[in-house]
């Protein structure tokens, strides 16, 4: 019967040392939560289009990221020349590049 005058302060007393060592294995849970599905695939996603842009050359067909299709035609440190139709070049930065395609990808379109 004396149960139920017991204050929260009272009954928080008595859990102690358990609710910090709880709450510290949360944290962890989280930030491991946090770093196997936004963190580390991030990184992977990253570090696949910096080698993509690493690899360009000319010649190769690409896709930017607005969808445009063409042939590089020159690569310079931060920017490629971009052929999309005869006689028509774009500059484009090289960031820009979203995919490229397999040789004579353009000729079949």
């Amino acid at each position: 019967m004396l149960d139920f005058f017991i204050s929260p302060a009272m009954a928080q007393d008595a859990g102690g040392a358990g609710g910090g060592i709880a709450q510290i294995v949360m944290l962890v849970g989280f930030v491991l939560i946090f770093y196997f599905l936004l963190w580390r695939p991030q990184a992977k996603r990253a570090k696949q289009h910096r080698e993509l842009v690493g690899g360009l050359s000319k010649g190769d067909e690409v896709v930017i990221g607005g969808g445009l299709v063409g042939r590089i035609t020159k690569v310079s440190d931060e920017f490629i020349t971009l052929e999309i139709s005869d006689n028509t070049e774009v500059n484009v930065q090289k960031s820009a590049v979203a995919n490229v395609l397999p040789k004579g990808t353009i000729k079949s379109i």
